[in-house]
């Protein structure tokens, strides 16, 4: 049987997956009300900043985006998400699992990033309802 600990020790696994530092400014884009709580939290543990919203206007050092099924264009979102990036930092672009509400296929989800400029690296899990898709330049893939 998981346990809280279970939980919480899989989404630190996550974040470090990301390999985010101290100081790092993560900027968010389509949060709502069913967003991760606990990988938000753990996010801004690993960095120490509260993670800042769209409407931030200075270099990033990452972004994490949500996106649902329904939600405007994931490709425009994804671009939107690279604007104030520092060169080859992160997008890591989060939708709902299969069987949840919004669910995304994952060709879609690499469709957008291609348009984007993007290329995945990997996907995960996070938490119970939402799959990670860790994005960067197409030129950095490997």
């Amino acid at each position: 049987m998981a346990t809280q600990e279970d939980a919480k020790a899989a989404v630190e696994a996550v974040v470090a997956r990301l390999g985010l530092k101290t100081g790092q400014i993560i900027q968010e884009f389509g949060y709502d009300a069913d967003a991760d709580a606990p990988l938000r939290a753990s996010i801004e543990a690993a960095t120490g900043e509260s993670l800042v919203d769209e409407d931030f206007g200075d270099v990033t050092d990452g972004s994490l985006v949500w996106f649902r099924d329904g939600d405007d264009d994931l490709a425009d979102l994804l671009m939107d998400a690279q604007t104030l990036l520092d060169d080859g930092a992160p997008v890591v672009v989060c939708v709902p699992k299969a069987g949840v509400p919004g669910h995304v296929q994952p060709r879609d989800v690499q469709e957008a990033a291609s348009l984007a400029g993007l290329n995945g690296t990997s996907t995960f899990v996070i938490g119970g309802t939402w799959t990670a898709t860790h994005l960067v330049d197409k030129g950095r893939s490997k």
